[in-house]
Parts: structure tokens; sequence; C-alpha cells
């Protein structure tokens, strides 16, 4: 009953404001208070600026130094060592000797008791680039009889470069072919041997050489 009266004030109060042109106030609607909500708090990091750390006592800081443009380097002079001769190497001596038989002749030593002997004219050249000391030439023959004092004959010293002709005679058989050798040495070391199995006759390739025992430079 209550309820029915308070809504016929109602609109009656409504209707009156019509006539004085009043417009009704609208009631204020009220809305519940929400409870509170507990805030969240969100831990805010902490940055930190980089500031200026001074550098541990006793270590030196490094620091880039930029020469200036008016610094010139000077190159400085190179020492220069003394300059050392090279030894030259040297040469070992050479021994060597040449043999050339020019011809033979034959003949007769009744001087030594001996029938026909064959003479044999040799040149030895020392080729090598020593002295040959006591240079010697032996004259042997496949038919040689009796040893003949001239079969071997020396020169105390032949220089290198030099050369000399020497006649050497062997015993040998009458009106046979001669096969002769000749062994060349220097001081009893055999150096080199020759054989010639025909030895020509001097009469048919020349005179016999005139300068025996002479020591002269070697001739071509």
């Amino acid at each position: 009953m209550k309820r029915t009266l308070l809504l016929l004030s109602a609109a009656l109060l409504l209707a009156g404001c019509d006539v004085f042109n009043v417009s009704p106030q609208p009631f204020p609607v009220w809305t519940p208070i929400p409870s509170r909500t507990p805030g969240v708090v969100t831990p805010t990091p902490i940055i930190l600026i980089p500031t200026m750390t001074a550098s541990p006592t006793g270590e030196p800081s490094a620091t880039a130094i930029t020469p200036s443009p008016s610094e010139t380097t000077t190159a400085s002079p190179t020492p220069t060592l003394p300059l050392t001769e090279t030894a030259t190497p040297t040469m070992p001596p050479v021994i060597a000797i040449q043999v050339e038989i020019l011809g033979c002749d034959t003949g007769l030593d009744i001087s030594h008791g001996m029938g026909e002997v064959t003479n044999a004219y040799v040149i030895l050249k020392n080729t090598g680039t020593v002295d040959l000391l006591n240079t010697c030439a032996l004259l042997r023959a496949a038919d040689e009889e009796r040893e003949h004092p001239d079969k071997q004959k020396c020169v105390d010293n032949l220089p290198a470069g030099y050369q000399v002709t020497l006649k050497l005679t062997v015993d040998s058989t009458f009106k046979q072919d001669t096969i002769i050798q000749v062994d060349a040495s220097s001081n009893s070391s055999l150096l080199m041997r020759v054989d010639k199995t025909s030895c020509t006759d001097l009469d048919i390739i020349g005179t016999i050489p005139g300068d025996i025992g002479v020591i002269k430079p070697i001739t071509p």
C-alpha cells in the first residue's frame, strides 16, 4: 500500500514540474564502490650510469699517442761490418807427364861389346802444375838381351810446362823387328808407360834431333 502511494506522489510531482516548465533532476544512481585492490609493485631495475673508474694502483694505463705532423722520423745509420777477404780456393797440385816416341834407329855398339842395338828418341813433357824432380825415361825391348847402360836417362828437374828429348838404347836381336816400351817416372814413381809395336826408322821420318838433353818450354 505504501509503495502505491509513493508511486502516485512521484507522478504528481513530475506533472507539476511540467506545468512550471521545470525539468525534474534525475536521481543520482549510486554505483557500489569497488573494493580496494592491492596494488602490484613492480621492482624498478636500478640502472647504473658508468662513471670514470680509476686505474688500479701500480698499473700504467695505456694511452694512444698520435704523433703530430711536425714530427719526422730519421733513420739511424746502419752499422757497416768490416769487409773480409774471401779466401780463394786453391787448386790441388796436378802431376802429369806426356811421353812421345819420335822414332828409332839401329846400330852396332862395339864399345860395350854388343852387336846390334836399338836407339829410341823420346820426348818427356811435364803437362802438370808442379815440377817433376829426378825425371827418368826407361826403354825396354821385347828381344832385349843384355842390359845396355843407356837404356835409362834422367834429368834432375823437369819444370811444369817444359819438355826434354832423351836418347835411349837397348841391346836388340840382329835384323829383328823390335817392340819397345818406355816408362816415365819421377822420384822412382811410375807416371806413364807407352808401348810401340813398330818403331819407325828415323831415316824415313827425318834426322836425329839436335836438342837431346835440352830442357825447353813445351812446343805445340
